[in-house]
């Protein structure tokens, strides 16, 4: 199994992987940080739902344009069939219809292909097979915590027995919960259509670059699906454990909600002009910061606001393609992170900053945004694992000063507006976080900044520093640190995090994020045509769906870790904005 090969489908309260065997290789259900219903992803006993060829040809997927729904296509000796992967969103009695549902269509093209059909569900993480009870048209699988059930137009004989010939179009659909109780065809059909006019007309309200087109439009796509809107969490990724290289061990859970890549999502949605997900995302936030009323945020939380990520090591899981250890939850809930409270005030702050977004201001989000600049102010250049999550002896981080500089200096302007008696107070603050960062940060034996206060090593992170405005665009510092981080870190042309030991080793796979920021950085700093060209070349890494993955091997360009990463596609989306040219240079 290839990530290349994989294609995501979603609805924002659900997601799955389908293979291009035409295999749904993982979901977890009732949501994303949910015990995995099928886990072949990450073993072979992990089970699948498939509807595939009899002779188990891969096909060709695509996307339906402007779309989340998946489309996969077979050639066989027999005839050609599509199959046709979505899960149902759209607006319904004023609300946004978004079920537990998995939704599969059968349609033969040409010929009379022979398929298998096969739904093989497990217990989670158990791996046991829950006990199958048949209907008139549908199989209940037992032992879940609430009604797992297959409803088809398929005859329930040909379920998992040999092949059969596919004379009509089919419905396959997966519900948690509430039955389908409609008729079938008529009910997937009106799903089918009312899904890709949602999508279609989202799209048709993102802003978009004049170059690179697509490839955000996909990005923009897959950003949507890792927003879950019951709560406003956004996870990092869809999947667990997949691993950042072959054998290497690093095998993280990232079906949670890390504050700072929500961020990082919600700039990336600014941009393309969607502002729903801040709104929800805000309400979340605010519920996390009630229950913790020291405001020491955790770096991530469950979708539900939860706590509860102590990690475990899963036996009898081999891992992706045999590279374990399967782990679910995440240690690093127990780190200390401090860039996260500036990140926080960056979230927040065009509530603030941006007139049309007056009806979202309240007095508990202005509370809460002078209290995570304060906590910001007092926890920089003090010790902490980093953005890169550490299993380390902790150091002061520049990167994590950075953006406790960030958010302070942003409060200051919103306290100029809004609080003007406290405006001097996160003014003189930045300022001394900005003195200390340019006096302990910079290293004039590497020309840089560095990773840490007084430290030696580069950090691909420091790229932020540009478009963060923390100096002019053509400070001489700024120059030399972008440059010294694109000679050291580059492999193959594209960047690694570090190359320091961080607790597991040191790294040998770039992280597709930093890459990202360089094309950002070299943007900011004038430098177009290098930003463009890179830009250009990461189209190269690409799966043939226009997915991105954590981290790439650069010799081989194969994908690795978890996938898709939302990390990775915000890269893309803000780079993209960056390297292309405006609208009215082109029209």
């Amino acid at each position: 199994m290839r990530l290349e090969d994989l294609g995501l489908i979603g609805n924002c309260q659900i997601s799955a992987l389908v293979e291009r065997t035409g295999r749904v290789v993982w979901c977890c259900l009732p949501r994303f940080d949910s015990e995995p219903v099928f886990g072949r992803l990450l073993d072979e006993s992990g089970g699948e739902f498939s509807i595939a060829p009899a002779g188990g040809e891969a096909g060709v997927q695509r996307y339906l344009d402007n779309t989340n729904v998946l489309e996969t296509v077979f050639e066989t000796p027999d005839g050609r069939f599509r199959v046709l992967d979505f899960t149902p969103r759209f607006s319904q009695h004023d609300r946004m219809f978004r079920p537990t549902q998995l939704v599969r269509i059968v349609e033969p093209l040409s010929g009379n292909p022979r398929i298998t059909v096969r739904c093989e569900p497990r217990l989670g993480w158990s791996k046991r097979i829950p006990e199958r009870l048949l209907g008139s048209n549908h199989v209940r699988f037992e032992g879940y915590a609430a009604p797992l059930r297959l409803t088809t137009d398929i005859p329930l004989s040909y379920l998992g027995e040999p092949s059969f010939i596919l004379t009509e179009r089919r419905h396959l659909v997966l519900s948690w919960g509430p039955p389908v109780e409609e008729p079938l065809p008529a009910l997937c059909e009106r799903f089918l259509t009312e899904t890709q006019r949602y999508w279609r007309r989202w799209v048709k309200h993102c802003n978009i670059p004049p170059l690179f087109q697509r490839e955000v439009i996909r990005s923009a796509l897959v950003l949507k699906l890792h927003c879950y809107e019951d709560t406003g969490a956004i996870v990092a990724a869809t999947t667990t454990s997949i691993p950042e290289s072959a054998g290497s061990g690093r095998t993280w859970d990232y079906r949670y909600c890390w504050l700072r890549d929500a961020y990082y999502v919600l700039g990336a949605l600014r941009l393309l002009g969607h502002f729903e997900e801040r709104e929800h995302f805000v309400q979340y936030l605010l519920n996390i910061a009630a229950n913790a009323p020291d405001l020491d945020l955790r770096p991530l939380y469950r979708v539900n606001g939860g706590t509860d990520l102590d990690e475990q090591i899963l036996q009898g899981w081999a891992g992706y393609e045999g590279n374990g250890p399967v782990r679910v939850g995440n240690a690093a809930a127990q780190h200390l992170q401090h860039d996260v409270f500036g990140e926080m005030v960056l979230a927040l702050a065009p509530v603030f900053m941006d007139d049309r977004f007056q009806q979202e201001r309240s007095p508990a989000a202005l509370e809460l945004l002078e209290r995570l600049a304060r906590k910001a102010m007092a926890v920089a250049g003090t010790p902490d694992a980093s953005i890169w999550e550490f299993r380390k002896a902790w150091h002061p981080q520049t990167f994590s000063s950075l953006m406790c500089w960030a958010g302070a200096d942003r409060m200051a302007h919103i306290a100029e507006r809004f609080k003007p008696e406290h405006a001097g107070d996160f003014r003189s603050a930045a300022d001394r976080i900005h003195s200390a960062i340019l006096a302990q940060a910079w290293n004039p034996d590497r020309n840089s900044f560095v990773a840490t206060h007084g430290g030696h090593d580069l950090d691909a992170a420091l790229l932020q520093m540009a478009p963060l405005r923390f100096l002019p665009p053509d400070d001489a510092r700024l120059l030399a640190t972008l440059a010294a981080i694109r000679n050291d870190l580059a492999r193959d042309g594209w960047l690694l995090r570090y190359r320091s030991d961080d607790g597991l080793g040191i790294p040998s796979v770039a992280f597709m994020l930093c890459t990202f920021w360089l094309i950002e950085a070299l943007a900011v700093t004038g430098q177009t045509a290098a930003a463009r060209e890179t830009m250009e070349r990461t189209r190269s890494i690409l799966s043939p769906l226009g997915l991105l993955s954590e981290d790439c091997e650069t010799t081989s360009r194969c994908l690795w870790g978890n996938f898709p990463q939302a990390y990775s596609h915000v890269g893309l989306i803000h780079a993209a904005f960056a390297a292309a040219p405006r609208w009215s240079e082109i029209l």
